[in-house]
């Protein structure tokens, strides 16, 4: 009897170890919804620093004067809707620069309807709270929030004779009747007419974050990041230009974790954006572990773009999570096309098919880029882009390397000993590049004098049109199909900020197209319009297109909750940070 009880014994402490030991990582570890894979359960505290490679300029505060405000403003500010945070990765991986309506669901809107096609009702959620700072004090957001900043964007209401922003010609040339709040919760959207993507421009525009419309009151504008006030989950709380940005977490913050809905919102304690200019030292400050994450999250141009340096610490740190994407390609070239030598369909051709993509590729981007060409509209928007498998062949000849027959197509556009022309390059992408297409048009005697220019004296060059011959552009472009071409409408010359046209083209037949497609009441027949102008824009040429390669998020193994996300809407990028965390055992034992 005595050994029947110690069995007993021995089985119940057993038992009970074995039930400990499942608490324990039951606590420890969760199954990601999204993925299906197991990481360590959500931690709150920690600081997460990230590489920034220049965006925290005021220049990306406010909206109103142009840029993608969401690089500083995101998870500071928000918007009516948001990316959901919870969907299957395998239907959507939130790695694309464009997130379709399909994939938003409401953030500061908890819900919306549509009576008629031109009506937008949108139901504001309840308790969300403006951060604790002056002059909003942590004021409940209402619906007269929403309304006010719609006015100002879009000139209506008392910005009637002032106008709405110049620089954000989506949010203007929706046709509004009146943005009204008409109770504290419901703003009523009215447009004279139905359009296809006002409902996602409503929703997540990158330009449509609900400012504090007493901070703009009293000061005019938000450009001073000082006067930032949000209702996001993190505080922005200093900005030294050319050193750092940093953000303290809202302790007030009313949103939870999509996928895990018991967890208040957010998790890291505090962000911190290293400025570091130089890849080299980006990559040294993720070996040494200095640095935490580096992508598009961490703002603009801050991913790590250099393949080589990619394949040196997949090679030497597979420790960290390298997550390849791409949805644009930054190595395109575009010109000013209404004057000569490229006001000739015949010579823009030449410089394309001058260029050797598949060697470019091999020797260059080791394989790694895409060089299926494409115009300025991005492959990952399905039914609204002419495959180049779809192209006459006419066009297709148009794109192959063909040096011989770029020199005759010169030669008859009267130019058969070639022409000396300039390419103003920006220093954000890869000015090699440049250098590397410029050797192939030498080869058909374009001589090519390459000029370099900062962001800002770039940005000033394209809207003034004040470059000479040739302008760096970009191709490829996994964003809101209209967005992506508004520069060639005519609109859009003199714009500025990133509003405006770099081209100069003014073609009635283009204008018109894009008319066609804004003004379209139904999905498919935008679609049908946007094939047109994709197809027209290939057979012209307006752009040079150059392969497409990816760049890399790259985070160190103790970031979790992460799995390569760009964007949460149209520049929603760095309110990602506040769903993810640190598991600060690992980074212990990782010696950092």
């Amino acid at each position: 009897s005595s050994s029947k009880l110690s069995a007993t014994l021995l089985a119940l402490i057993l038992g009970a170890s074995v039930f400990m030991a499942g608490q324990v990582w039951a606590a420890k570890y969760v199954t990601d919804p999204s993925t299906g894979k197991v990481v360590t359960a959500p931690q709150y505290g920690g600081t997460l620093t990230f590489a920034n490679r220049g965006c925290g300029s005021t220049y990306y505060i406010d909206s109103w004067f142009g840029g993608f405000a969401g690089s500083t403003q995101a998870g500071v500010t928000e918007k009516l809707g948001i990316g959901k945070w919870e969907i299957d990765r395998k239907e959507f991986n939130l790695q694309s620069g464009y997130v379709p309506l399909s994939v938003l669901r409401g953030s500061v809107a908890e819900s919306w309807e549509l009576p008629d096609p031109k009506t937008y009702i949108f139901h504001i959620r309840e308790g969300i709270r403006w951060h604790n700072k002056a002059p909003m004090n942590g004021r409940e957001l209402t619906a007269k929030d929403v309304e006010f900043n719609w006015h100002r964007m879009a000139g209506l209401g008392e910005f009637t004779e002032t106008g709405g922003s110049p620089h954000q010609g989506q949010i203007t040339a929706i046709p509004f009747e009146s943005v009204t709040a008409t109770d504290r919760y419901t703003v009523v959207f009215k447009t004279t007419e139905a359009q296809t993507d006002t409902l996602r421009n409503l929703l997540i525009h990158h330009a449509a974050w609900v400012y504090p419309p007493e901070v703009i009151k009293e000061h005019g504008d938000l450009k001073d990041w000082r006067h930032s006030v949000g209702t996001g989950p993190y505080m922005l709380t200093d900005i030294v230009d050319g050193s750092t940005t940093t953000y303290t977490k809202n302790p007030d913050y009313w949103g939870f974790d999509e996928k895990y809905p018991e967890n208040r919102l957010p998790y890291i304690d505090q962000l911190t954006g290293l400025f570091m200019g130089e890849e080299a030292t980006i990559v040294a400050g993720l070996r040494s572990g200095k640095v935490d994450y580096i992508g598009l999250p961490g703002g603009c141009g801050a991913q790590l773009g250099s393949i080589d340096q990619a394949v040196s610490l997949r090679e030497n740190n597979p420790e960290l999570m390298l997550t390849p994407w791409a949805y644009r390609a930054e190595n395109a070239f575009t010109f000013k096309i209404m004057e000569p030598p490229f006001n000739d369909v015949n010579v823009r051709q030449a410089m394309q098919m001058a260029l050797d993509l598949e060697t470019i590729n091999t020797k260059y981007y080791k394989g790694f880029a895409n060089t299926t060409p494409r115009t300025r509209i991005g492959d990952a928007l399905a039914g609204f882009t002419v495959p180049f498998d779809e192209w006459p062949e006419t066009v297709k000849k148009g794109y192959r390397y063909d040096p011989e027959g770029a020199k005759q197509l010169l030669a008859e556009a009267g130019y058969p000993n070639g022409f000396k022309t300039n390419l103003t390059a920006v220093d954000k992408f890869d000015s090699n590049y440049a250098q590397l297409a410029a050797s192939y048009w030498g080869k058909i005697g374009v001589d090519v004098e390459i000029t370099l220019l900062d962001r800002p004296a770039f940005i000033a060059a394209g809207n003034g049109l004040t470059y000479e011959g040739m302008i760096s552009s970009v191709a490829a472009y996994d964003f809101d199909a209209l967005e992506a071409i508004r520069e060639y409408h005519s609109s859009s010359i003199g714009g500025t900020g990133t509003g405006g046209s770099y081209t100069g083209l003014n073609d009635p037949v283009f204008d018109a197209l894009f008319d066609a497609a804004q003004a379209a009441s139904t999905v498919e027949e935008q679609k049908g319009h946007i094939k047109e102008i994709d197809l027209y824009l290939a057979k012209n040429h307006v752009l040079v297109w150059s392969p497409k390669p990816p760049q890399f998020n790259v985070s160190q193994p103790w970031i979790k909750g992460y799995n390569g996300e760009i964007d949460l809407g149209w520049g929603d990028r760095s309110v990602i940070f506040s769903r993810i965390w640190i598991d600060q055992d690992l980074k212990k034992e990782m010696g950092n």
